[in-house]
């Protein structure tokens, strides 16, 4: 059988799958349905500082293919947290993301202090880009200098892997990724939400209480790998995709643009148990291609024509995120250097 673990950073991985912030839950709520020894991850609903109330209702609603939520980071806070959540997750054989949310700097480095000697918690994932606070201003996830402050706070905080979320509503992604990465961040989650907008024409009212919210589901894939890509072929730290992802090819699909792993999310709301699957799905898939190991895939992507130039001061080369196996074989089958 093919190989599913993966190197994210310092933290091996024992598939590239996690859950995605907010739709699994902040502990094991989930067990019943997917132990977790099954995933390679889960990932926290945000937790902030204080209890947040989140947002007035209508705060989701179904569109065409996916849906919008404005939920406002809805939680019960840091001590809460500390006290209830994190007793429970110590138990999972699995690796725990704790994400964390916060309205300005300096809170952010405050979370961070504060989980930084709990042992039950192995990564933490920075939340610079939920679209639903703030009336949608979208501070942390839109300016690469902020970003960069609220990574640099965090870092000078806390010794654990941090991995910075960023948001597809930007124009160049990789600006974002550059930032976030020379402020010490040890890996990035590509993407967020898509900020999107839903009206009942009879009525005349918006879906959402907030107007406007978070777009998640399978239309925005496309959005979300090119995203990745672009991340991933800025920056040197590992890239974890997000967005749109509901079967083990799409996952495969993340790992070949140069992600090494990824998260699932809106996909669960309508199929709770898809997360206990997909490790066999990928085995399948892999065993099938004649691959040994899935990180034979990671930054495999042979391209048709040369990329646009990354936006790395003084450099316009791009690199090659293929493995060197994946590279040797892509030369001696006369493919092109991704």
């Amino acid at each position: 059988m093919a190989r599913l673990d993966v190197q994210l950073g310092p933290i091996r991985l024992s598939n590239p799958i996690l859950s995605a912030s907010g739709t699994f839950g902040h502990g094991l709520e989930m067990r019943h349905i997917v132990p977790p020894g099954l995933v390679g991850g889960l990932v926290s609903k945000t937790v902030t500082l204080r209890p947040r109330p989140g947002n007035p209702a209508p705060r989701i609603c179904e569109t065409e293919a996916g849906f919008l939520n404005s939920i406002g980071l809805e939680n019960k806070g840091i001590d809460h947290y500390v006290r209830v959540v994190l007793p429970e997750v110590a138990t999972a054989d699995t690796i725990i993301v704790t994400n964390i949310g916060a309205e300005r700097v300096d809170e952010f480095a405050e979370l961070a202090a504060r989980l930084d000697s709990e042992s039950a918690v192995d990564v933490l994932e920075v939340n610079l880009s939920c679209p639903n606070v703030q009336d949608g201003k979208l501070p942390f996830s839109t300016d690469p200098a902020m970003a960069a402050a609220v990574i640099r706070g965090v870092r000078r905080a806390t010794s654990k892997v941090v991995l910075a979320k960023l948001s597809p509503n930007v124009s160049r992604i990789s600006e974002m990724a550059i930032a976030v990465e020379s402020a010490g961040a040890d890996g990035i989650t590509a993407v967020n939400t898509v900020l999107g907008m839903k009206v009942d024409w009879r009525t005349r009212k918006p879906g959402l209480w907030t107007t406007q919210g978070g777009y998640s589901g399978t239309a925005i894939k496309p959005i979300a790998l090119r995203c990745a890509w672009e991340c991933a072929r800025s920056v040197k730290i590992p890239v974890v995709g997000c967005g749109g992802i509901v079967t083990a090819s799409d996952v495969l699909e993340f790992l070949v643009v140069g992600c090494r792993a990824v998260q699932v999310g809106t996909a669960n709301f309508g199929d709770p148990g898809l997360l206990a699957r997909l490790a066999a799905e990928l085995e399948a898939l892999l065993d099938g291609a004649g691959l040994a190991s899935i990180e034979d895939l990671i930054g495999s992507l042979e391209l048709h024509a040369p990329p646009p130039a990354r936006c790395e001061p003084g450099s316009s080369a791009t690199r090659d995120l293929r493995t060197p196996s994946a590279r040797d074989a892509g030369v001696a089958a006369g493919g092109a250097s991704a």
